[in-house]
């Protein structure tokens, strides 16, 4: 069953943010990755919340994701998005 890594992503060092966005996406297809959302437009219609960049990406299990957040091939851009952004992270299983 598929998962998904959604993060919520608010960027504080736009020049560090950069340099992290040109590393991943290497790191995400070489664990069966996905992207689904990448930014872009989003909208509120209920509650409070403040989204402010929207990523989705998707890997084929719930393992892989898992896999692929806690990897040595992630490790270094992970550490330049977390010194570059304030940010939430989650991983759930698709249906």
């Amino acid at each position: 069953m598929a998962a998904y890594v959604i993060a919520d992503v608010e960027v504080t060092d736009g020049a560090l943010f950069e340099e992290y966005r040109k590393l991943v996406p290497a790191t995400v297809e070489s664990f069966g990755g996905r992207y689904i959302v990448r930014g872009g437009a989003s909208e509120v219609v209920e509650g409070n919340q403040t989204p402010h960049r929207t990523v989705i990406i998707e890997f084929p299990t719930f393992e892989q994701a898992k896999a692929w957040h806690a990897s040595d091939e992630y490790a270094n851009p992970k550490q330049m998005r977390i010194d570059s952004t304030n940010s939430n992270v989650m991983i759930v299983d698709g249906v």
